[in-house]
């Protein structure tokens, strides 16, 4: 599967391309922006990018009011075609964000149970009260997304929703030829409707990829062989800033040795989750380090621990933002994007996972373990690739068994003695192999 071998780009579109909140019903063709950051996503080297929701809404995206039509303030489906045709020349695979728990009010088939009620053949696509009232005074109640009733919840066991959906589906697949589907809240989806997604989606295209946004619980309810390939890893995103934060190199441990160690109680091993340091929801790593040190580290954490790296636009400068500043300073318009040294070291990082049959397949295990220091194996049929952090500001010499005498560094490209263990110098990372 492709995916698994992909360095992933986020984008939010709507703030990325300094679209207003609200629809305002004018159509101008912004998404055309991202052309100009092709070159950008060339050179730091990712060839997947994952859209946040594009298909036109009432105000963020999440609340969908046509399935198959890019939001006006964004531009045309013309537009968004010429965007899919050039990250695909480029080599760069397009998946979309699929909400498909809920829709907005101004989806059309709620605008039309709001006016006709009883009489509407949509009805039976929400769950309707009619005897109800909403928060809107619609003379109707109807259940929202966790109480949020600008998001409209849908009938999932209803078979023309099914269908309505599929079938948008196969008209961004057939036109657009997108490459994957991220699911929004996936963790409220019905199995049933993953499964008959992943069935039909098999159908329409070879290596279609979906993934799953999954906060809490276990993912392997969607994540499995006749569901969803991915899932996003929440666990792993609090445990990454919080042991660089906290320094304390044993939660990131536990976490990953739960979910693809070695052991018989591993719950995800062969897997390959979504992973990430932020994204469109949360603070922006370089807002949630205590440490600015350790932004290269955790970079260097996430693409070397097993799953799909995913970073987030403007994250890979450094750009910071905070969650309680609102989702605007999150999903921010950056004229251009930039480039310096974080940048560089990404860069590096997403070249040497997209090469590497370790990284991308290979099985986890700890090697040395300290509050401030890591050092893991990523081991495929006996391919290993040793990723060893330093979070600390003194020099660490790290004595562990890398079955060589001499190793090279990956990132550098400089070969290391091991005869007197691995010298870390402070805030420092290597990707060692055994040296030909």
């Amino acid at each position: 599967m492709w995916a698994y071998e992909s360095a992933f780009y986020q984008i939010y579109p709507l703030g990325f391309c300094g679209a207003p909140f609200e629809n305002d019903g004018v159509l101008t063709s912004r998404i055309l922006k991202v052309k100009d950051w092709v070159d950008h996503m060339n050179k730091l080297g990712i060839n997947a990018i994952y859209f946040s929701p594009v298909f036109e809404s009432d105000t963020h995206g999440y609340n969908t009011r046509d399935y198959r039509k890019i939001d006006c303030r964004l531009g045309t489906n013309e537009d968004f075609k010429d965007v899919c045709d050039t990250l695909h020349e480029n080599g760069i695979k397009v998946v979309l964000d699929g909400v498909f728990n809920h829709a907005g009010r101004g989806f059309f088939a709620f605008e039309d149970v709001l006016k006709n009620r009883e009489n509407s053949p949509y009805l039976s696509w929400f769950h309707i009260d009619l005897n109800g009232n909403s928060n809107y005074n619609d003379g109707l109640w109807y259940e929202g997304w966790e109480g949020n009733y600008d998001l409209v919840k849908l009938n999932l066991f209803n078979e023309e929703v099914v269908n309505y959906l599929f079938e948008s589906v196969r008209f961004w697949i057939e036109n657009f030829d997108i490459d994957g589907i991220r699911l929004d809240v996936a963790y409220c989806l019905p199995p049933e409707f993953a499964a008959r997604l992943r069935s039909f989606c098999d159908s329409l295209k070879k290596d279609f990829f979906l993934v799953g946004e999954m906060l809490h619980g276990d993912y392997n309810r969607l994540m499995n062989d006749t569901m969803l390939h991915s899932a996003t890893n929440y666990e792993c995103y609090k445990g990454l800033h919080s042991s660089f934060n906290c320094m304390n190199m044993y939660e990131i441990n536990h976490s990953l040795l739960r979910q693809f160690g070695p052991e018989n109680w591993t719950i995800y091993r062969g897997k390959h989750l979504l992973s990430f340091v932020d994204n469109h929801d949360v603070t922006r790593v370089a807002s949630i380090l205590t440490n600015k040190e350790h932004l290269p580290l955790i970079y260097a954490m996430l693409f070397g621990m097993p799953g799909i790296p995913c970073v987030y636009y403007g994250s890979e400068w450094g750009a910071e933002a905070r969650k309680e500043e609102g989702d605007p300073a999150l999903r921010a318009c950056f004229e251009a994007p930039e480039w310096n040294d974080l940048t560089e070291y990404i860069s590096v990082l997403t070249k040497i996972k997209k090469e590497s049959a370790p990284l991308n397949y290979g099985g986890y295990s700890s090697s040395l373990l300290t509050n401030k220091q890591s050092v893991f194996e990523r081991n495929l049929n006996g391919d290993r690739v040793y990723i060893a952090i330093n979070a600390d500001s003194c020099e660490f010499t790290a004595h562990f068994n890398a079955g060589t005498s001499r190793c090279k560094d990956l990132i550098t490209g400089k070969e290391i003695s091991m005869d007197n263990g691995l010298v870390m110098p402070p805030y420092s990372a290597f990707y060692l192999v055994p040296a030909e």
